[in-house]
């Protein structure tokens, strides 16, 4: 079974671009449950999370909150429109656990990166790479409907916080059915049948810590025509 758990942005970002974010940041402690930027907000920041884990989500038309990614140590978070005077977030990150992010200020960035053309193409890759993430998970519930969102996440996690058992993959996160919920933009009602029906169908079982165990990806990834995309976009990070 070939699991290859993503690694924090930071790893993915070349060494004098990862030195150049941390030279100009400052740190700041976020208490548990706080908001670090909320949607329609002016997009002035980048953060890199030190410590913590943060809750990334958006609100639908219909006033619902969809949650997009679970970011950890060394994720980048926020997204940073550059050379933009009216830039506002599309998406709003809450800790949910006492965390300390790095706080990087766009027009010092933009001073940073101005004189420095392959510094400034690498950190416009990256930014096209965080905008594919956010597209292939909407995609995934507009194409195949909230089981299709619930597979979707479920192989999402497993790239994240996956750990291989010899029976499958254990899901070494906590996440209420409630939780999961807001990923499918489904109720924890849908989310408990459709698990149920995964459990009797031995595709999940349960850990005696309450943790999902996926025995068989494969069906997950043939219900919705899995395109293999790379770690780097299919994660929940």
């Amino acid at each position: 079974m070939d699991i290859h758990t993503k690694k924090g942005d930071l790893s993915s970002l070349s060494e004098e671009l990862s030195s150049l974010l941390k030279s100009i940041g400052t740190h700041r402690g976020v208490k548990k449950g706080t908001f670090l930027f909320q949607e329609g907000e002016r997009a002035d920041e980048l953060y890199l999370i030190e410590k913590g884990i943060f809750q990334i989500s958006k609100l639908s038309l219909e006033g619902k909150e969809l949650n997009m990614q679970l970011c950890k140590k060394d994720d980048f978070i926020g997204e940073l429109t550059l050379f933009s005077e009216e830039a506002t977030y599309m998406l709003s990150a809450i800790a949910i656990q006492d965390s300390e992010v790095l706080t990087i200020q766009r027009d010092r960035l933009e001073h940073a990166l101005i004189s420095n053309a392959p510094l400034t193409f690498e950190f416009m890759k990256w930014i096209s790479t965080q905008l594919r993430k956010n597209q292939s998970k909407i995609r995934d519930l507009v194409m195949h409907g909230k089981k299709g969102a619930l597979y979707s996440t479920l192989i999402r996690i497993s790239n994240s916080y996956g750990v291989e058992m010899e029976k499958g993959i254990l899901l070494d996160i906590h996440l209420s059915n409630g939780e999961l919920a807001k990923y499918c933009a489904a109720t924890r009602e849908s989310v408990n049948r459709m698990l149920s029906d995964l459990r009797k169908k031995n595709v999940i079982e349960y850990a005696s810590s309450g943790r999902i165990i996926l025995l068989d990806l494969d069906f997950l990834r043939e219900e919705i025509g899995c395109e293999n995309c790379p770690i780097e976009i299919c994660n929940i990070d």
